[in-house]
């Protein structure tokens, strides 16, 4: 599997419709900011067809320090993003040949590091 990028989607994205590499940015980016901005706010993002962005509260818990073992530290309960995949998307991951991901090769035949098959 191959990392994906904001540039690589952004490339994509104008190769895809012909719009501008600035202006897509320019959208990607506002995109993002508009999520973030509702998250913040408390609010929930549907996607249909693709998932929901959610808050969950993470409950807090004790932890420790690698460096000093021996002492507990209380970690308090913290807001955290979650996304649930739609019924569509996760059909389409499931499709997926469980023995390429294992091999490292992507649907577009590259692999991990990026050499193609």
């Amino acid at each position: 599997m191959t990392t994906i990028t904001k540039k690589d989607l952004v490339a994509e994205l104008s190769n895809a419709t012909g719009i501008k590499h600035a202006d897509t940015l320019a959208m990607v980016e506002a995109f993002m900011e508009l999520v973030s901005k509702n998250l913040a706010e408390g609010n929930e993002v549907t996607l249909r067809t693709f998932g929901t962005f959610d808050l969950r509260v993470a409950r807090g818990k004790i932890g420790r320090n690698p460096k000093q073992p021996n002492s507990e530290v209380m970690i308090p309960d913290r807001c955290v993003v979650r996304f649930k995949p739609s019924k569509e998307l996760k059909s389409r991951v499931a499709a997926l040949s469980v023995q390429k991901v294992h091999d490292g090769v992507a649907l577009n035949g590259s692999k991990l590091n990026g050499s193609q098959v």
